[in-house]
């Protein structure tokens, strides 16, 4: 006979990744659904501190990956890192 599901059942979430496996799109889209969750006021203060942790390690992440993407544009542009200008000349 099939037991019937426990509160302990439904709470079983999947463990997140871990931030420096996500790409740079993956990281940013959780990270903003973090903020808008802590900004609703939805989440309980227990899943707050953990949201807020993750959103840290997400934080650092992509932070980490932007440096990177800037150290590489000064390699490919000899070292010197100019303003980016679009090819039909708009500047934005």
């Amino acid at each position: 006979m099939a037991r019937p599901p426990t509160a302990d059942t439904h709470a079983v979430r999947a463990a997140p990744s871990p931030a420096d496996e996500l790409k740079f799109e993956a990281a940013l889209a959780e990270l903003e659904q973090i903020v808008q969750n802590m900004e609703g006021g939805r989440l309980p203060l227990e899943e707050s501190l953990e949201a807020y942790r993750r959103g840290s390690e997400l934080l650092k992440h992509c932070q980490q990956q932007l440096g990177d993407a800037e150290r590489k544009i000064q390699i490919l542009e000899n070292g010197t890192l100019r303003d980016f200008e679009p090819a039909n000349g708009e500047v934005r």
